[in-house]
């Protein structure tokens, strides 16, 4: 027999089942939607029919393909059974989620924590927005997340994020009452808010002057000469800025991990026992 059915294509059939959708699959396996298609139209190449058609908006499985799926479910158990068999350590990979402010200060140290302490887990990671990271824990696409201020109950601190001014070595407060003019990312942010809290609690009026979505964007626009901004970058000044001292002092930000639905506790532990001595280390340099 020339044709072969392949575990990685079946795997992906499963998911599409289990999780409701191609798009789901794709999250679930780390792939994009378009290699999870790929896998299934591979499928259908091997057994020589029609596995999912269209409905409505969405897609079900034929009668080919639930059948398919009754035995990829057999033949994936079987597969992993002969590697557990043997003793063949099966290496899990996790999504860890992080904000730009976070990543730029502390992924580079956390994943080289992560990868000496040989834990058997491999870890990719994602760089995005706040409420982004805390939708794709929501629906399963990431299995962790650095969380600045999290009110999730089953969230794990693992230290303070100091924050401070920056701004061109150019630019100087504006006389009163006109307002500080702020460069911030668009909301909602953590930083964003703080930095409007702590001059609102100083009586010190303030403006938006400048948003960008990223902080590249942010750091250009102060550099040029737009604003002001509160950044946290443990005591490392971003090139071609200064810090400044004769704004209010912020409240640091409370930084935390938090995991998805279910996620095995023993991970989350490991990623915040490697986050916490980086913080320490952060905040007195």
């Amino acid at each position: 027999m020339s044709k072969i059915l392949d575990i990685a294509p079946l795997r992906s059939l499963v998911a599409v089942a289990d999780c409701g959708g191609f798009q789901r699959a794709a999250d679930h396996l780390h792939l994009s939607q378009g290699a999870v298609s790929q896998h299934v139209r591979r499928l259908e190449g091997v057994v020589g029919t029609k596995l999912v058609e269209k409905h409505g908006r969405g897609s079900r499985f034929t009668a080919g393909g639930e059948r398919l799926v009754h035995h990829a479910r057999q033949i994936l158990a079987a597969h992993d059974d002969t590697l557990r068999s043997f003793a063949v350590t099966q290496v899990s990979e996790f999504t860890l989620g992080s904000t730009e402010h976070a990543a730029a200060q502390l992924l580079p140290s956390l994943a080289a924590a992560l990868e000496q302490a040989d834990s058997g887990h491999r870890f990719r990671f994602r760089i995005d927005r706040g409420n982004r990271l805390r939708e794709g824990l929501a629906s399963g696409s990431i299995d962790l997340a650095l969380v600045l201020n999290a009110d999730d109950p089953d969230a794990v601190p693992v230290g303070e994020l100091e924050l401070a001014w920056y701004s061109s070595p150019a630019w100087s407060p504006p006389s009163a009452p006109q307002p500080v003019p702020l460069v911030a990312f668009d909301s909602p942010c953590s930083l964003r808010s703080r930095a409007l809290e702590t001059l609102a609690a100083h009586a010190i009026p303030a403006v938006i002057g400048a948003e960008a979505i990223q902080l590249a964007g942010v750091q250009a626009a102060v550099g040029a000469g737009l604003g002001v901004a509160l950044m946290a970058t443990l005591g490392s000044t971003p090139e071609g800025l200064v810090r400044r001292d004769d704004l209010p002092l912020p409240e640091p930000l409370r930084l935390s991990v938090c995991a998805r639905p279910a996620l095995d506790a023993d991970v989350v532990r490991l990623v915040a026992q490697a986050l916490t001595p980086l913080l320490t280390s952060g905040a007195s340099a």
